[in-house]
């Protein structure tokens, strides 16, 4: 006791930087999906992914290879889930963009059982950027192909928790709700969507000239081409903006449209005034896709991405009562926060100009509690004539400024924002964000930001192989979620990899 109470300490005027020990695991594994266990037995690529076609076994015989090519002309997707993280009920989901999920432990990672989208819901794709309401019920939407005899957006709602039901169960999956269905405007060629927005009491869908192409795609086998080949922009079409009212279960009878983009991901939206205001990250068309083949993942990838459309931060405005009185060219947008337009167009439809925002900034986040509700902080991945982020940005839309992080040589993933406990100001909290780096040297990291100064609060290095994944790495809900912060965290989306992404 007398070392403890009976001696003078000295003094450390300068500050010591303290070890950081038991805080941080790091933890990767495959997702053992039907698809990897086929490919793994094989020893090649046995089932068909976005941009890898499969072929027949050489060895079989030329029957079998016939039936082969038959069995793909309505192909059984991969459940290759390599794209989000999907809390249904208290269970996790590993989900892709086709109608297969996979359930899987947080804690040991195990891979778990396979659901099918189609015995709850008459979908054959869906996406991985589902939303949740207060209470944890998931809503998504996914695409109906050719269903007796029609192709059609479906939005539906799986519920956090179910009735005792002796006949239904106690499986969410079982009481899934179709409650707003939208015809495609071609029955063979349906928009490509990779999310949607909802504010309090609307959805908010872009039906976008980037489209699949149906025939191609049952003849894709036969031709020896992959799924991505069997999309296509249409520059001179333009893009659909539907309107859903959540109340009554029916899109808003206003046709609104504006100029033709590709939109993989929707930051927000909301209500104001009468309007609703959505923000995207928009290309001018669909060149990006073309960087994750393999073939140009090579030393000209730099210059190579400066082929592509930067991604821009975009704000719309749309009216949700249309004035039937209102004058041909006439603005119909009054909201002072944007000089986003609506122009009323002949055929009562109503043309939107969208609001620039940002040029450079992809893999947008927000603080979760604000989702569907006016906001003020993005943050997201910096990224300007490639693909590769290399910086994390915090943008506030209200002052038009940003607050960036980035170091040399180092490649963040996709920041995560995640809340202080009892936090009341939007920016409260800290960022999360994997980083790996291009020099050999230098250990992947942990990277842990005060989300409102956007100063370094600690970083935790890992000596371990982890992947560069530009839509990050999930984090798992921390014990007492309320609901409000989604659990999700996307791992990776590359269009040339038919391989699984890993769980961490």
């Amino acid at each position: 006791m007398d070392l403890i109470f009976g001696r003078n300490k000295k003094e450390q005027p300068e500050p010591v930087r303290a070890k950081v020990t038991g805080e941080v695991v790091y933890r990767s594994q495959y997702l053992r999906s039907d698809t990897y266990s086929a490919n793994i037995e094989a020893n090649r690529i046995v089932v068909s992914e976005f941009g890898t076609m499969a072929y027949p076994d050489p060895c079989k015989n030329i029957f079998s290879k016939a039936f082969s090519y038959l069995s793909h002309t309505i192909p059984d997707f991969t459940d290759n889930c390599l794209i989000n993280i999907m809390k249904c009920g208290e269970d996790f989901y590993a989900t892709t963009e086709t109608n297969y999920v996979r359930k899987i432990n947080p804690q040991t990672l195990e891979t778990l059982e396979k659901v099918d989208y189609r015995k709850y819901v008459a979908v054959n794709l869906a996406t991985s950027h589902p939303h949740y309401d207060e209470v944890g019920n998931v809503l998504n939407m996914g695409t109906s192909i050719v269903d007796k005899g029609k192709t059609k957006y479906v939005m539906f709602k799986i519920p956090a928790t179910v009735p005792e039901d002796k006949k239904k169960g106690k499986s969410p999956w079982k009481h899934t709700e179709v409650f707003c269905t939208i015809p495609s405007r071609s029955l063979l060629s349906p928009s490509y969507y990779h999310s949607f927005g909802v504010t309090e009491n609307y959805v908010v869908f872009l039906e976008q000239p980037f489209k699949l192409d149906i025939l191609k795609m049952a003849t894709a086998y036969i031709r020896g081409v992959s799924w991505a080949s069997c999309l296509s922009f249409h520059k001179e079409d333009k893009t659909y903006i539907h309107i859903v009212d959540q109340r009554t279960r029916k899109p808003v009878p206003t046709r609104f449209y504006t100029d033709a983009m590709v939109v993989f991901h929707h930051v927000n939206a909301y209500e104001e005034d009468g309007c609703i205001l959505f923000d995207v990250i928009a290309y001018e068309d669909s060149s990006l896709y073309q960087l994750f083949y393999l073939a140009n993942l090579n030393q000209d990838f730099e210059e190579n991405s400066r082929l592509t459309s930067v991604p821009t931060l975009r704000r719309f405005a749309v009216p949700l009562h249309v004035d039937q009185n209102a004058e041909v060219g006439s603005n119909l947008i009054k909201v002072a926060s944007t000089t986003a337009t609506a122009v009323k167009d002949k055929d009562d439809q109503v043309y939107c100009q969208p609001e620039l925002l940002y040029e450079g900034l992809e893999l947008p986040r927000i603080n979760y509690a604000h989702n569907g509700k006016p906001y003020r902080y993005i943050f997201s991945a910096e990224v300007q004539w490639s693909p590769i982020p290399t910086k994390i940005i915090k943008y506030d839309i209200l002052t038009k400024s940003s607050l960036k992080w980035g170091e040399e040589c180092c490649w963040p993933a996709e920041p995560l924002f995640v809340p202080t406990p009892g936090a009341e100001a939007e920016d409260d909290g800290v960022i999360l964000s994997a980083i790996v780096s291009t020099d050999p040297q230098k250990l992947p990291f942990l990277l842990i930001l005060d989300a409102r100064s956007f100063t370094e609060l600690a970083r935790a290095s890992v000596d371990a192989d982890m992947h560069l994944d530009l839509h990050g790495l999930f984090v798992p809900a921390a014990d007492g979620d309320t609901g409000t912060q989604p659990p999700v965290e996307e791992q990776r989306d590359e269009a040339s990899q038919g391989d699984e992404a890993p769980q961490t």
